[in-house]
């Protein structure tokens, strides 16, 4: 497995303990990491889109809900909003990333975690949201 695909699996699995607890002690991350991959460079990234997604998580929240007509955030399941916060925070704050890279990375994530419907779910919300950034119609 790619180092920053890596990255992004143990960054979704850490947040998904975020989200349900509200709290990540630095010492919790850094066992996970440690206990999960050998590069550093793995644990640099999956460092930074934790931060990342926990700094700028009310942002990422307000955006999914008003780009997601009729779904609130609260009552998506877990790994669906995680990953869609994941792939928002390298859409909008990662630029050496390419967007096909992001939003790809990030179905893969929903499906191996999400339910059958996850994919196309975070497909759409990334797509949306990469297109209105952008000003892209129908690429």
């Amino acid at each position: 497995m790619r180092s920053r695909t890596l990255a992004r699996e143990m960054a979704l699995q850490l947040l998904y303990e975020y989200d349900a607890t509200n709290e990540l002690a630095q010492e919790r991350v850094e066992s996970f990491l440690a206990d999960r991959a050998r590069e550093p460079e793995t644990h640099d990234y999956a460092r930074i889109l934790v931060a990342g997604v926990v700094e700028h998580r009310d942002e990422f929240d307000d955006i999914v809900e008003r780009v997601a007509e009729h779904w609130a955030v609260s009552r998506m399941p877990v790994v669906d909003r995680n990953v869609l916060r994941v792939g928002m925070y390298e859409l909008l704050y990662s630029p050496d990333v390419p967007a096909k890279v992001v939003i790809n990375e990030a179905i893969e994530l929903a499906k191996r975690f999400g339910s059958a419907d996850s994919g196309r779910f975070v497909n759409a919300i990334l797509d949306r949201i990469h297109k209105e950034r952008t000003g892209l119609d129908g690429e």
